[in-house]
């Protein structure tokens, strides 16, 4: 291979402990003229051989990698042995359970800037840097290969792809054209899922345990769901026996999925309201209103998109919880998270302390949580660990 990159000295030692990102700072020379997405081999100061990595010539990461083993090749076999390999994990660890789930995890599972979600027998497919982009007919053959009855379709249309130089893109890859919402079952409960047009790839599926948890605080209770998007929170609550269930989003096409869930599952007529609003105005006119909930849950979408944009996000976390804090009953429970992996889990508690002590309301931590196992965190990845969130009681 001619294309390669040099590392400048000392900056080969993240490499040495098997952290896949190559920033742009990092890099002594790129020899060559490697294309976008291109495949080179990377290099110390001193000519020891290091990765093999996929080439972004517009982002900070400058390059991703994709094997520490020299002489790999990247082709489709490589994707059918890396995707099998992380489909044997989610086999023992959330199969039993559910016929949804993140099969890759990008870097974690050794294949940097690629998402592979399913929902039943739909296979959807984020592909986020430029070394996926330009391998995307493989991975979708690798797909067929391994489930030969599987639907493809692309849901690549986040506006990280811009850093890559990639514009965002959607559509069937294999299979079938037309996808209705697919109804996807996890621990017993049903929910539909439109892949084409929902959040992400469709659905939150790193929060399948959380949704779960709620059960065990929700039996004759109140429960306010905020952010609820398809209603999967109330859904578990009112199945688990709450005398009241309030799902709060902005969305009406949300709410109208919801309430087609709600249809999917044996839940009384009545227990679940809908509510169009901003949850930040809604909260504050329950406090106005005098308005107070047994069990309250904060799942709100992602606050923090750089590190630039870290205290606005911190505000915006702590006033939530501010607002939630003053709406729970004595005993009551506050279930709250955050998807934002630049917002450490040391500066999360920190700021929803910071919101309970401006309400005036002692909580204690009785529980924590953080994305479902078929979203794995690689041991030298750390940036895998993203989503985090803190059961309190009052």
């Amino acid at each position: 291979m001619n294309n390669r990159i040099i590392m400048k000295a000392g900056r080969e030692k993240s490499l040495l402990r098997r952290h896949p990102w190559i920033f742009s700072g990092g890099i002594a020379k790129v020899v060559g003229k490697p294309k976008h997405g291109e495949t080179v081999d990377v290099y110390s100061e001193k000519g020891e051989w290091l990765a093999v990595a996929a080439f972004s010539p517009t982002s900070q990461i400058r390059a991703r990698v994709w094997s520490f083993t020299q002489g790999r090749h990247i082709n489709k076999d490589f994707f059918v042995e890396r995707i099998e390999t992380a489909h044997r994990l989610r086999e023992r660890e959330v199969c039993p359970y559910t016929n949804a789930y993140r099969i890759v995890a990008g870097e974690s599972d050794g294949l940097p800037g690629v998402t592979i979600d399913r929902y039943d027998d739909v296979m959807v497919v984020q592909l986020l840097s430029a070394g996926a982009a330009v391998w995307e007919e493989a991975i979708y053959d690798a797909l067929v290969e391994l489930f030969p009855d599987c639907t493809v379709y692309e849901r690549s249309d986040v506006d990280v792809r811009g850093k890559e130089g990639l514009p965002k893109v959607t559509g069937p890859r294999r299979g079938r054209v037309d996808i209705p919402p697919v109804i996807i079952e996890e621990y017993g409960v049903k929910l539909a899922v439109n892949v084409r047009s929902g959040h992400k790839t469709g659905y939150y599926l790193d929060q399948r345990d959380a949704r779960k948890k709620v059960q065990q605080y929700s039996k004759g209770k109140t429960v306010l769901n905020c952010f609820s998007y398809t209603g999967g929170f109330g859904i578990y609550a009112a199945l688990a026996g709450a005398h009241r269930v309030i799902n709060v989003d902005v969305s009406e096409e949300a709410l109208e999925m919801a309430r087609y869930n709600e249809t999917l599952n044996p839940i009384r007529p009545g227990v679940i309201e809908y509510l169009k609003a901003d949850v930040f105005e809604q909260l504050r006119r329950f406090v106005d209103e005098g308005e107070t909930f047994d069990v309250i849950v904060l799942d709100p979408p992602k606050f923090v998109d750089s590190k630039q944009s870290l205290n606005r996000a911190c505000r915006g976390y702590k006033d939530i919880n501010r607002l939630a804090a003053s709406l729970l009953n004595p005993g009551g429970i506050l279930m709250t998270f955050s998807c934002s992996g630049l917002l450490s889990p040391e500066l999360f508690q920190k700021v929803v302390a910071d919101g309970c002590l401006d309400a005036k309301v002692d909580l204690k931590i009785i529980d924590r949580t953080q994305q479902a196992p078929d979203h794995p965190i690689g041991i030298h990845y750390p940036e895998g660990w993203y989503l985090k969130g803190l059961v309190l009681k009052r």
